[in-house]
């Protein structure tokens, strides 16, 4: 089943392009929207509302066209607003209630869906306090609520973070991702933060510059490499245990990555390739040659952030080849880098 679909998807506005022949598909689950600010995120969520009209190609959200079915979309969807929306002289009570009436229900359905949706985020003790005196992160839980009331079969998600500290985040990321597990409603979040999608979404879908860079699943995306990760601990003997590891491993014969080399991850942290299992062994009996602590040892990661990075190093000619070749972009879409 197909959630949400594409097809050479294009906004034109008079000085910029907000969609450049974008084409993707969307299956049910929590999927992640990323790119930088200015990439066509917000505008894409609009268009597939029904709120902005495309300049080119076609869209259609749960089986319905976005150019003429736009009211029975915003009628199965839920949205969460990025920007702050909120009416401050209501409580979250009688706003999430008036949400639900506008969306069709019932007053007393209403009524029983608001306190059922605002216990779900959190916000059942202060439901009845002025929106007004809220702090950011009690905000972002009214919008959710409101965007979940209705009982939709997919929620739009922009920038739900927006504005949180760091406990916030993961408060909201653990909620963002109950509403799959725990109701079943399919999910798009967009973000800026690519470390959020990593642990949150199941699919992620890159735009740059309004064009599709890569669209796969988050394991796809999140693959280990023939990298390991080793870090260590210093000592009298070796007050720079790192680089003391460093030097000799690279006497070993192996290469060895660390701060200054531009490489995602290095840092404290040494990257050595791994051509065989024999390299466990020798960075295992280096260390303990040395004296050094072995704080960890694993196999790393490929992160979201790379894709980017190899786009830009690519340059917009080369980008489409390397993400073509691994078979995660979408038939059709526009695998240019901005």
């Amino acid at each position: 089943m197909t959630v949400i679909a594409t097809e050479n998807l294009t906004k034109r506005f008079p000085r910029v392009t907000a969609l450049d022949r974008l084409t993707m598909r969307i299956t049910p689950g929590v999927t992640g929207l990323v790119g930088a600010n200015g990439a066509g995120k917000s505008t894409l969520i609009k268009i597939l509302l029904g709120l902005s009209p495309a300049t080119e190609g076609t869209a259609s959200v749960l089986g319905m066209d976005v150019a003429t079915q736009g009211a029975g979309i915003r009628e199965r969807v839920g949205y969460m607003p990025e920007h702050d929306c909120l009416p401050p002289d209501v409580s979250a009570t009688e706003f999430v209630v008036h949400m639900a009436r506008m969306s069709g229900l019932p007053a007393t359905a209403a009524r029983e869906r608001t306190a059922d949706t605002l216990r779900h985020v959190g916000l059942y003790e202060e439901r009845y306090r002025p929106i007004g005196g809220y702090s950011t992160g009690m905000k972002q839980r009214v919008k959710l609520a409101q965007a979940l009331v209705h009982d939709p079969q997919l929620v739009f998600l922009d920038e739900p973070t927006n504005g949180l500290d760091p406990v916030g985040r993961d408060d909201m990321l653990g909620l963002i991702r109950r509403v799959h597990s725990d109701f079943g409603i399919s999910v798009l979040v967009t973000s800026h933060l690519l470390g959020e999608l990593e642990r949150t979404c199941d699919h992620v879908v890159v735009v740059d510059g309004g064009k599709l860079l890569r669209s796969s699943s988050t394991a796809d995306f999140t693959q280990r490499t023939t990298t390991l990760a080793v870090e260590v601990t210093d000592t009298d003997a070796h007050p720079d245990g790192t680089a003391a590891l460093r030097s000799a491993l690279t006497g070993t014969g192996l290469t060895v990555a660390g701060a200054g080399d531009g490489l995602p991850g290095a840092g404290r942290v040494l990257l050595v390739e791994a051509a065989d299992d024999t390299v466990y062994d020798t960075v295992r009996d280096t260390v303990a040659g040395l004296g050094l602590g072995l704080v960890r040892m694993e196999q790393r990661r490929h992160r979201i952030a790379e894709v980017f990075k190899t786009a830009d190093a690519a340059g917009p000619a080369d980008a489409a080849g390397p993400v073509g070749a691994t078979g995660t972009t979408e038939k059709g879409g526009s695998t240019d880098a901005a």
